[in-house]
């Protein structure tokens, strides 16, 4: 039951953080054209992606949920991964946006009205601060990523909050760029982490949380066990990973004995988070194919 609930919570968490900033992006449209501010109308745009990106990962993750079938054997979990990488995509872009932005502003200055600036960023620090909050603890990478989405946003909007206090004091007009540039480069370092992360898993590489050559040392330590190879572990979305090898048994005699061996290596696997295992065993009078291109 507790699986269950983790995987109603994620989609609760993505459909909530998709209608907050869709509902706060019309209202930053109006807001930006009512105090005549271009800053604001920008970040309206970049919401909008976010907006799009969130819709995409809460129905990717909602999509991942499903049960396999024959045309997806394992399932629908990588639907889940394939939302975090275009949420990661879209981030990118959008960050590229603002930093052409800021980079423009910086050499043409342009006042803002600050009391405008004041409101929204309040609204938008309370809004955003508050759906990134529910997604902070999801273990997906669709959550992780998505949550940076929003991230990017309190801290912008933090930024706007800060700028608009200082510019009703003192008309600093390269201040809003200068730390607009400073928050989208420090988003983009943590997005391409997410990223790298993100297309390891694509790309079928080894858990960081699992060891490999652990895992191969302990089922080796069974008795009748003498040898094993084509031995693969991969993640299907950085939570639930997969498990396959060929055990190679000596002084087999009764059929009771590989099932024993097997039994053992289950109890082994069993405390890591291997949601699929494939023990494939082989005699020491067999020969295998692929041991001669599968050797550890």
């Amino acid at each position: 039951m507790g699986h269950d609930h983790s995987h109603n919570t994620s989609g609760k968490n993505l459909k909530l953080a998709f209608f907050l900033n869709l509902g706060f992006t019309i209202l930053e449209f109006f807001g930006g054209w009512y105090v005549n501010s271009v800053a604001i109308m920008s970040d309206a745009v970049h919401d909008l992606g976010d907006s799009l990106s969130l819709g995409s990962a809460w129905y990717l993750n909602k999509k991942s949920k499903e049960e396999s079938n024959s045309k997806y054997s394992f399932g629908y979990r990588r639907f889940s991964l394939l939302g975090a990488l275009i949420n990661s995509l879209v981030l990118i872009i959008g960050s590229i946006y603002v930093i052409s932005e800021a980079v423009g502003r910086l050499f043409e200055p342009e006042a803002s009205d600050a009391t405008g600036m004041i409101i929204f960023a309040l609204i938008g620090v309370a809004v955003n601060g508050y759906a990134a909050y529910k997604l902070s603890g999801g273990k997906s990478l669709n959550e992780k990523v998505v949550s940076w989405h929003l991230l990017e946003d309190v801290l912008g909007w933090f930024a706007v909050l800060v700028v608009a206090v200082i510019l009703s004091f003192k008309e600093i007009l390269y201040l809003d760029p200068a730390l607009s540039l400073l928050i989208t480069l420090y988003i983009l370092w943590n997005v391409f982490k997410r990223l790298k992360e993100t297309l390891f898993i694509f790309l079928q590489g080894v858990p960081k949380d699992l060891n490999l050559e652990e895992i191969e040392n302990k089922i080796l330590e069974v008795k009748k066990v003498a040898s094993l190879h084509h031995t693969h572990i991969w993640s299907l979305e950085g939570e639930h990973h997969v498990f396959t090898a060929h055990l190679k048994l000596r002084e087999i005699s009764e059929f009771s004995e590989i099932l024993e061996v097997k039994k053992k290596v289950k109890e082994i696997l069993k405390d890591y988070a291997f949601e699929h295992y494939t023990i494939e065993t082989e005699l020491d009078s067999e020969t295998c194919e692929l041991e001669k291109a599968h050797k550890h």
